[in-house]
């Protein structure tokens, strides 16, 4: 069969499977958003998303990479290793506001669209279900621990409010910071205390001066997680959770040495005990691949997606993804969906709300099957399937 035909004839495929399992995987999305669990404790996602895969004839391996609440998912048995990522962890308080719940269904639609023509087309689907993108880092974890080798291309695509091929993500480290100072009565013998809470005031204060020195890609943003607990006694330990990001890994190491100055001088300012420690692997930029992401412009237009033009307030608004050290090790892209959210972002309660919605829904049908049919084109296309079989970038 030509290969015109054989990629009319796996689309086609791909497009009935998906039609066939559409229900049951709307009813998925819901599932998973209406039970949101934090990362590396994602162990009903986990397991509803190999139930469904293993009815589809999908062997399932959990606990893949020592990560309890990550699994490796395979069909087929040809030469090129497609890998689908799906992300499964919310946010404390506020669920599903990154629409991870999206992300999880949209790879199993991939997933079943793919895996009935897997040895037609000479690829093995490979879903990897990847814990603890919010926090943790999981797939840095699993890139680390072998659980990505042999994938020559991976991909997934994240909801939002507006569609974009090639959103802009930002490299990221975590601090955790604790100071340890001595407890002392607040009006009768403020002397003999010291005080572990203005510490951390010293160091944000410093850290808001430093932004004067920071180029416009750069941001710092924390949350103090213990200040002291009555008036009365002077704080003798607080606790603070901190993110630093840049456009580069580079950019981040130099920012954050600078931003632990400033936490130093905390401790040194009020002669409290400081211990800086690092809560995730840090995440780097993304490296798109362009000969994946105009495929998947392609048949996402197919699919029903519309890309608006895309602005400089898209360009700012960037966040981090541990997807992006996938893209570093191994060609990948992360495409938006647009869930219709309008104005209201990621990471907002009323995103969360929008996560379960009929554009939600849509948006992981024909995100999946956009994702299918883009790796059929990278089976069928001679160059480019040479090129990930040769573990080549596109640049080189």
């Amino acid at each position: 069969m030509r290969a015109f035909d054989l990629a009319a004839s796996a689309k086609a495929a791909a497009q009935a499977a998906v039609d066939a399992a559409a229900p049951d995987l709307v009813a998925l999305s819901h599932r998973l958003h209406a039970h949101p669990e934090l990362g590396f404790a994602e162990e009903r996602a986990c397991g509803w998303l190999g139930e469904q895969l293993t009815e589809h004839g999908f062997t399932v391996t959990a606990g893949v990479g020592e990560l309890p609440t990550a699994f490796v998912a395979e069909r087929g048995e040809g030469p090129l290793v497609l890998g689908i990522c799906a992300e499964y962890d919310a946010l404390p308080g506020i669920g599903h506001a990154c629409g991870h719940n999206v992300i999880a269904s949209a790879a199993v639609t991939a997933a079943l669209a793919l895996g009935a023509v897997a040895d037609d087309l000479g690829v093995t689907v490979r879903v990897l279900g990847t814990p603890a993108e919010e926090n943790g880092g999981g797939k840095v974890l699993m890139l680390e621990r072998g659980v990505f080798a042999g994938v020559h291309a991976a991909m997934m695509v994240h909801p939002s409010p507006r569609e974009r091929l090639d959103p802009t993500c930002l490299a990221r480290a975590q601090l955790h910071v604790e100071y340890d100072g001595r407890a002392a009565h607040a009006s009768a013998c403020p002397e003999d205390g010291v005080n572990a809470a203005d510490a951390l005031t010293v160091a944000q204060v410093a850290i808001g001066l430093l932004r004067q020195h920071m180029t416009p890609d750069q941001r710092v943003h924390g949350i103090t997680t213990t200040g002291g607990q009555v008036p009365n006694v002077i704080p003798e330990h607080t606790e603070a959770d901190y993110y630093v990001r840049a456009a580069t890994l580079a950019g981040v190491t130099d920012l954050e040495e600078r931003v632990r100055d400033c936490f130093r001088a905390g401790a040194v300012a009020t002669r409290s005990r400081l211990t800086l420690s690092s809560t995730s692997p840090a995440y780097s930029e993304f490296r798109h691949d362009p000969g994946l992401l105009a495929a998947y412009e392609r048949n996402a237009l197919v699919a029903g997606r519309e890309f608006p033009t895309v602005t400089a307030e898209d360009d700012r608004q960037a966040g981090s993804t541990d997807m992006a050290n996938v893209s570093l090790a191994i060609p990948s892209i992360q495409p938006l969906v647009s869930i219709d959210s309008g104005d209201v972002g990621l990471h907002q309660a009323e995103f969360a709300a929008y996560a379960a919605r009929p554009a939600a829904d849509r948006a992981l049908l024909e995100g999946g099957l956009a994702m299918a049919w883009t790796c059929v084109d990278a089976a069928l296309d001679e160059g480019l399937r040479a090129r990930l079989l040769a573990g080549a970038t596109a640049g080189g």
